[in-house]
């Protein structure tokens, strides 16, 4: 178990981009989805700070640090709940390095993004975990997460999504 004393959970800045990047890319490659994975530093900055003509920013990424090195991240945005009539959190990837976990890290990040929710008087958080990773959803059922099997993810990319922008509004 990590000493408490040395980890550091912190937010992400600018210069970190690098890092989450390829922190991006061992999580990809755990998932066994590299592949998927086509982006770069340069646009996920964009991004989480804005740039030189938008400072619109479409997520957050807090980082955990073991004995100053980045050994995890979360990144996570908001949502919003109809029923609850309050906004969400919704945690896009968590990730620690296979020779850091079990180590109270990924604990650490999922309770400082718990805590950011609280704080920003959020209804939920929620996430996804992919059905074959038993270690990630023994973890999450761990920290007080229910898997709901009744809910599907629904998911439009690409040619397919530009595709559906481009049906009429009124078809007659």
């Amino acid at each position: 178990m990590a000493l408490q004393s040395d980890v550091i959970i912190r937010s992400a800045k600018p210069e970190d981009c690098d890092t989450i990047f390829n922190l991006i890319q061992a999580l990809a490659e755990y998932e066994k989805l590299s592949n998927a994975v086509i982006g770069d530093a340069s646009t996920l900055k964009e991004h989480l700070f804005g740039s030189q003509t938008s400072s619109q920013r479409h997520a957050e990424v807090i980082m955990a640090e073991y004995k100053g090195q980045p050994v995890g991240f979360a990144l996570f945005f908001h949502n919003y709940s109809t029923f609850l009539t309050k906004p969400g959190i919704y945690l896009e990837d968590i990730f620690v390095l296979s020779e850091y976990r079990r180590q109270g890290i990924g604990k650490l990040l999922l309770s400082q993004v718990a805590q950011i929710a609280v704080e920003r008087d959020c209804g939920r958080l929620e996430w996804s975990v992919l059905d074959w990773n038993e270690p990630a959803q023994t973890f999450y059922r761990r920290m007080g997460a229910d898997i709901l099997n009744e809910w599907r993810i629904c998911r439009v990319t690409g040619d397919a999504m530009h595709q559906l922008a481009q049906i009429p509004l009124f078809d007659v």
